[in-house]
């Protein structure tokens, strides 16, 4: 077993069974579902990175729709199996393991693709360049990424540090819509999630995730070494997040044969 593989492993037993893989929350899910108003009444929606699935739920009861999930680890995508069966929207819901750089759907497949913290594993514009054959024409895109709140030159240096080594792309908000933008799109608009989407579904149960993990992997200094990285995130975000923040950022395919508004 190589190094990767071995932290890939201590990372999902950590993080298996969370009910997220990142900041979030089904009020935001929902606000940023209701800025696509051009979604036909039973819209295709493709979930990428869904992780365990709590806004693939969300998307299944805010639509009539059909969510295709994807994401690249079968314990997530069991998990998702259950919770949207005790939910009663399992049969809304196709759930398939694939890599979101390879995913296996036609031209003009989807109405709106969805990616809650996971675009950032591309990169956002390879992802916004690599999923637009996926989108039927005008479609939308709805994304969180992580983002410098304040101007760069303000950014705390213990956050600055910790983030430029773990994602040294992350950039300002604004930094991030123009990426959007140059990639073909138009800005419907973007929030910032509140501090409680970081804590209730995510860190809280998270934290304490590495107080049993420590105990678990006595001795082991790769997993302890994990546990340290994971703890010192949870630190930054206590003490510095003001600083930086999740953005969700909705945007739409400008389609090149529209006609022109001006």
């Amino acid at each position: 077993m190589t190094d990767n593989d071995r932290l890939m492993e201590i990372m999902l037993d950590v993080h298996s069974g969370l009910p997220r893989q990142g900041p979030g929350d089904d009020e935001s899910t929902l606000r940023a579902l209701s800025l696509c108003t051009d979604l036909p009444m039973r819209p295709a929606v493709l979930d990428v990175g869904c992780g365990p699935g709590m806004q693939t739920i969300a998307l299944a009861r805010g639509t009539d729709g059909t969510i295709t999930a994807v994401d690249l680890f079968e314990q997530f995508l069991d998990d998702l199996r259950d919770k949207a069966a005790e939910a009663g929207v399992r049969e809304q819901i196709q759930i398939m393991r694939a890599d979101m750089a390879d995913l296996p759907f036609g031209k003009d497949s989807f109405d709106l693709i969805w990616s809650e913290g996971a675009a950032y594993i591309m990169g956002v514009p390879e992802a916004f360049n690599h999923w637009k054959e996926f989108l039927r024409p005008q479609g939308y895109i709805a994304i969180t990424e992580i983002c410098w709140l304040v101007p760069e030159a303000e950014v705390p240096q213990p956050a600055f540090d910790f983030f430029h080594g773990e994602y040294p792309a992350m950039c300002d908000v604004p930094g991030n819509l123009a990426r959007i933008e140059a990639c073909g799109y138009e800005i419907i608009d973007h929030f910032t999630l509140p501090d409680q989407s970081w804590w209730t579904d995510y860190y809280t149960p998270l934290s304490e995730r590495i107080e049993a993990a420590r105990q678990k992997y006595r001795g082991d200094t790769t997993a302890q070494a994990f546990l340290d990285d994971t703890a010192e995130e949870l630190r930054v975000r206590r003490e510095f997040g003001d600083s930086f923040g999740y953005e969700f950022i909705v945007a739409r395919l400008i389609d090149p044969d529209a006609p022109s508004q001006a």
